[in-house]
């Protein structure tokens, strides 16, 4: 590519700027990615649904596609205006927290699908959790760079809720032998326990003596 023919972005110095202005060029960049991405999930999800024969992952999916979609329409809205969006961002609720079953059960090898009739609920499931953890990751990286404050707090308020919803499907895969969590054994658990106490008392600060530039 011709570096001549690259469009740089133009930068504004004026801190006089209105609300939809009240942008870093940093977080123009993060937050389109974020946008960017969320529409990735949703289009995912569309497309997941076609292969899903499980009730309760249909279940699942539906619920958090309306939940994302939600968020963005959030994000999107605030991003545009600099200002707070028409209504609070939601909080995601697992409908039925159950425990996680420990312990490892015998199962088939695993390998590449060999074709579209090869694709199952535990292969679905698993692309589901892998695009909300990464999206989760996203959000958590870029808010910490967001100069606008409203649009800062609507991503980072996501985080959690992207959480409960990977752990929501962490939940159906474990349930159904998809996701197996293995445990050490109770000796090497309690040791691996106490490996770490609080700190106790104050700290001796070291004193800073560099000389001032």
């Amino acid at each position: 590519m011709n570096p001549q023919n690259v469009v740089q972005p133009t930068l504004n110095t004026n801190p006089n700027v209105t609300p939809n202005m009240n942008h870093g060029g940093h977080e123009m960049f993060d937050v389109h990615e974020i946008l960017s991405s969320t529409i990735n999930v949703l289009d995912q999800y569309m497309i997941f649904r076609t292969f899903v024969q499980s009730q309760e992952l249909i279940g699942i999916l539906d619920r958090q596609y309306n939940f994302i979609l939600s968020q963005y329409n959030l994000t999107a809205e605030c991003f545009a205006s600099g200002q707070k969006p028409h209504q609070e961002t939601a909080t995601y609720m697992i409908p039925n927290m159950v425990p996680p079953v420990y312990g490892l059960k015998p199962s088939a090898p695993k390998k590449p699908n060999q074709s579209l009739a090869d694709v199952k609920d535990a292969g679905i499931s698993g692309h589901m959790l892998g695009l909300i953890k990464s999206h989760a990751s996203l959000l958590g990286m870029s808010c910490s760079e967001i100069t606008n404050g409203t649009v800062r707090r609507v991503i980072a308020s996501q985080i959690q809720h992207f959480i409960e919803m990977a752990y929501e499907i962490f939940m159906f895969q474990n349930k159904n032998a998809y996701y197996q969590v293995p445990q050490l054994t109770p000796s090497d658990t309690q040791q691996m326990l106490q490996v770490y106490i609080p700190a106790t008392g104050a700290p001796q600060m070291p004193i800073n003596n560099k000389p001032l530039h």
